[in-house]
């Protein structure tokens, strides 16, 4: 959409130079724009990498507001005594972009995930917001703006996010009437709308239909009447519209009208909430080439894997192990698809010199727990020893026992400490790449992981860098996709 806009952008110029600016620049009024990351600095995940040509992953924070900020926007998002409330995130998805512009991977987070957000504070109003612990993600937009919601999705998976994309339910409709209809399918006739009031208003007939403007923005919007009526299904359905409607632009020679154009720009720049780097035509202009060198066989749709929280009924928290797995292929640039056939880079050695070992204090915690088994007692005990053996005098055994990890990983909290920590993995035959910068610890901090529940010998595992099955991967160009209806939703 926006390379088409550059077009009608360029023919405008060419045409008049001085009517071209005034337009150029009015389109640029258009564009809203917020803070890319209002949270600590500390917190923030390092950048990533460049390839070994150079080229560098981009990672952009795709968020839909149920903001009721406006007549519109009250309109079409009912609940009325919601009007000026403070707006949530009810859509997050992460889209990765690889350093080779080879492949895509989008990453939807469940609207009901139990998160920590971290502490945010308003660039508008200088209000700080506390850090909160097992939240509801979708709050974290109203704690002083999207870039709360950047911060926390950096907080939860160690994935620097590079630019953020925000729309409300007034740009949804809007920009789905500019693209003149997305097809999408369901397997029966469906009508969400229960004698209670819930549901989205969407009524189809079963097969596909071409949906735009409001009956797009109610697509988006169903949960009750796909599959369980729960957030993952409309998760779901949103990755089907959103794949569709890629086929759709790139397919649809109809767009090559000057007039259809000009109201696309129009809409395109007057419907986004971006973050600095993305806030002129230009910069989207040459987002857009980027994101269009990915065929769309190579774009993957996932969904964080997730499972229901078993002290809030009804939401979910991130799976353990499969949705860290799944944050570390998308920060190792791993496509989604499979079809990589690179390995993870090695992680380069830190420019941070070490101190002498005697002189490193390390913190030593039990981890080998895991979902089928009980935690080893007084394993962080045994390889603190083995480590003052190795001459880091200073190691430590923490008494309590950490929940379980997966891998063994060691944790530092600044980059006055990088090196410390490196040389703490050298010494034991830890993989630099499972040494992690994180603001939960206060020194270097060794966890000893189910991987390593016996022996003085660490062995690290072989990566499986293949997408684990609870992320319901769905390719850009399976056009079979058709969204179960409820049997209690059909009419």
């Amino acid at each position: 959409m926006l390379r088409w806009s550059a077009i009608v952008l360029a023919v405008v110029i060419l045409g008049t130079a001085g009517a071209g600016y005034l337009y150029y620049q009015h389109l640029n009024a258009n564009i809203k724009k917020d803070d890319l990351n209002i949270g600590d600095e500390k917190d923030r995940a390092a950048e990533s990498k460049a390839n070994a040509a150079g080229q560098t992953p981009l990672n952009i924070l795709l968020i839909g507001s149920d903001a009721r900020d406006s007549e519109e926007n009250q309109k079409l998002g009912g609940a009325k005594d919601t009007f000026n409330t403070a707006p949530r995130a009810d859509v997050q998805m992460l889209l990765h972009l690889s350093a080779d512009r080879s492949n895509m991977s989008v990453v939807s987070m469940p609207r009901d995930t139990l998160v920590d957000i971290p502490k945010c504070t308003d660039p508008d109003t200088g209000k700080v917001y506390g850090a909160l612990t097992s939240t509801i993600t979708n709050d974290s937009l109203g704690r002083g703006g999207p870039g709360c919601t950047v911060a926390t999705w950096e907080k939860l998976t160690d994935i620097h996010i590079d630019h953020f994309m925000m729309i409300d339910f007034a740009g949804v409709v809007s920009m789905a009437d500019a693209i003149g209809g997305v097809p999408v399918c369901v397997d029966a006739n469906i009508y969400s709308k229960s004698s209670d009031g819930h549901g989205s208003g969407l009524k189809l007939k079963e097969g596909t239909t071409y949906v735009k403007g409001v009956q797009a923005l109610q697509w988006l919007r169903t949960r009750y009447g796909f599959e369980d009526n729960t957030d993952i299904a409309r998760a779901k359905a949103q990755h089907q519209y959103m794949n569709a409607m890629v086929r759709q632009l790139r397919e649809n020679a109809t767009l090559g009208n000057p007039g259809k154009l000009r109201r696309l720009a129009e809409t395109a720049t007057s419907a986004l909430t971006v973050d600095e780097g993305l806030g002129s035509v230009a910069k989207l202009y040459d987002l857009s080439k980027e994101l269009k060198k990915v065929p769309t066989k190579r774009i993957t749709m996932t969904t964080m894997p997730w499972q229901y929280s078993s002290s809030s009924s009804g939401r979910v928290v991130p799976k353990p192990g499969d949705a860290d797995k799944l944050f570390r292929l998308v920060r190792d640039d791993i496509a989604l698809d499979g079809k990589d056939k690179k390995k993870s880079a090695d992680t380069p050695a830190s420019a941070d010199p070490a101190a002498a070992d005697d002189r490193i204090a390390v913190q030593v915690q039990n981890g080998t727990g895991s979902s089928t088994r009980a935690a080893l007692t007084g394993r962080a005990h045994a390889v603190a020893e083995l480590l003052v053996g190795k001459g880091f005098t200073e190691a430590v055994a923490d008494s309590s026992v950490n929940s379980g990890v997966e891998k063994t990983v060691i944790r530092y909290p600044s980059a006055d400490l990088e090196g410390d920590a490196q040389r703490v993995a050298k010494a034991l035959g830890v993989p630099l790449s499972s040494v992690k910068k994180s603001t939960d610890v206060s020194g270097v901090t060794l966890v000893v992981g189910a991987d390593w529940r016996s022996g003085t010998t660490y062995t690290a595992p072989a990566e499986d860098d293949k997408t684990p099955s609870s992320a319901q991967v769905i390719n850009g160009s399976d056009k079979k996709q058709c969204m179960h209806v409820n049997p209690n939703y059909t009419w």
